[in-house]
């Protein structure tokens, strides 16, 4: 029997982690699969506990990874948490199956790639991936209309916003994203700069670099702004040693129906204040 290496969870599916090259053909390991298997479960165990929490709650989830890409990360969640929970209610006979994983996603091929890998992995019954873009997926008819979880990893640039507004309009339980390259603000701020330097805090992004980093930074602080402007209870933390990007931030919101009045007004006047108001629309996406 060829040797499983003791880093992968018990139950994890080894031909699963081959089609990933987590592992090699012949079930290995090196130094660079041995870090991203630990990059996988650390993300991993931030989401574990929305989905049991959901589970708990209503007996089963749905969830939307938007922008898979190859869908890892989708594949990675039905493995470590949905897998045993279809086998179980197969086997009860008694109810179908009601949690699913939704990858969204534009390219084609991948979304082609992504249905073959989970038909020979057996979680089709599970797992729909869908080739949609943003606007198409908020009004398919393939998806529900309203989700549980929504995730987006390495969504870069404006990706995340859509990701946000997708959530928003599918009245999300939970959010969870990791932005990565993002340029939207950072150009805003670049154009208005001449204006803006009557202020003082414009110091903070009159060079070109502290304008791509201080962009990059009030970006996410708008987009968490934005969230407890509907209604989220938001925390941000650090994926720590995430290796694909040096933007390592993980925003999870959790919705909670709280106070708008304040987040929504602090919203307004950062955008005022640093000289972003042509950004209002996309930061005061209306909900559903």
């Amino acid at each position: 029997m060829p040797h499983t290496p003791h880093e992968i969870r018990p139950g994890q599916s080894v031909e699963l982690l081959k089609a990933l090259h987590i592992l090699t053909r012949d079930g290995k390991m090196n130094q660079d699969s041995r870090r991203k298997l630990k990059q996988v479960y650390h993300l991993f165990q931030f989401i574990e506990p929305l989905l049991q929490s959901v589970q708990d709650a209503r007996g089963a989830v749905t969830l939307v990874d938007h922008g898979a890409g190859k869908s890892y990360l989708g594949f990675i969640l039905y493995d470590l948490f949905f897998k045993a929970r279809a086998e179980m209610a197969r086997q009860a006979g008694d109810a179908p199956f009601r949690s699913h994983i939704y990858g969204i996603e534009t390219r084609e091929e991948l979304v082609q790639r992504s249905r073959e890998l989970a038909a020979s992995l057996g979680f089709a019954q599970g797992m729909s991936f869908l080739n949609l873009s943003v606007a198409e997926s908020i009004a398919s008819p393939e998806l529900p209309p309203t989700l549980d979880v929504v995730t987006a990893l390495h969504a870069c640039d404006t990706a995340t916003d859509d990701a946000i507004r997708f959530a928003l309009q599918k009245q999300a339980r939970y959010l969870v994203v990791v932005p990565c390259c993002q340029a939207e603000v950072a150009s805003v701020l670049r154009k208005n700069k001449a204006r803006s330097l009557s202020d003082p805090l414009a110091e903070i992004w009159r060079h070109p670099l502290h304008t791509r980093e201080f962009g990059s930074q009030v970006t996410n602080v708008l987009r968490c702004l934005q969230l407890e402007a509907h209604g989220y209870q938001v925390s941000v933390t650090e994926l720590v040693g995430w290796e694909h990007s040096m933007k390592n931030e993980l925003i999870i919101a959790q919705y909670k129906n709280l106070p708008r009045g304040k987040p929504a007004e602090r919203l307004r006047e950062m955008l005022d204040r640093i000289g972003l108001q042509q950004l209002q629309d996309r930061f005061f996406t209306p909900a559903t």
